[in-house]
C-alpha cells in the first residue's frame, strides 16, 4: 500500500475529511470532527496510526511484532501505528482502517 492508495481509501469513506493540523508534513483524517487515521507524507515504508480496540490492538501486536506498534505519539492503549512493507496483507490493513473509522464514527464530537 502507498500514500495515494491509502488517501484513497480513506477519502472515500462516508463523511471522511482530510486535514492538516499538525502543519504540511501529516495527514489527519476524520470523521465527526475526530481523527480516525495519521499518517505522514514523507514515511518510508508508509507508517499510519489507526484507533483499535484495547483488546483487539494488543492482539495484533503479538499477531504482526514488527509491523504492528503501539501508536506513535498516541494513547498506546487505543492506537497502533501500522508499518505498511509489505509484511502485513493489504486486506488486513484495510480492516483495521476500517475498524478505526467505525470507532470514531459511533462517536459523536
Amino acid at each position: 500500500m502507498n500514500i495515494e492508495q491509502l488517501r484513497e481509501y480513506c477519502l472515500q469513506k462516508p463523511d471522511a475529511e482530510e486535514t492538516l493540523p499538525f502543519g504540511p508534513d501529516t495527514l489527519v483524517y476524520k470523521v465527526n470532527g475526530k481523527a480516525f487515521l495519521l499518517t505522514g507524507f514523507d514515511s518510508h515504508p508508509l507508517r499510519f496510526n489507526v484507533k483499535c480496540d484495547p483488546d483487539h490492538a494488543i492482539e495484533l501486536r503479538e499477531q504482526y511484532p514488527e509491523n504492528v506498534l503501539p501508536g506513535y505519539h498516541m494513547n498506546k492503549k487505543h492506537w497502533n501505528t501500522i508499518i505498511a512493507d509489505g509484511m502485513v496483507p493489504k486486506k488486513e490493513m484495510l480492516a483495521f482502517i476500517d475498524e478505526s473509522y467505525a470507532l470514531v464514527k459511533g462517536k459523536k464530537k
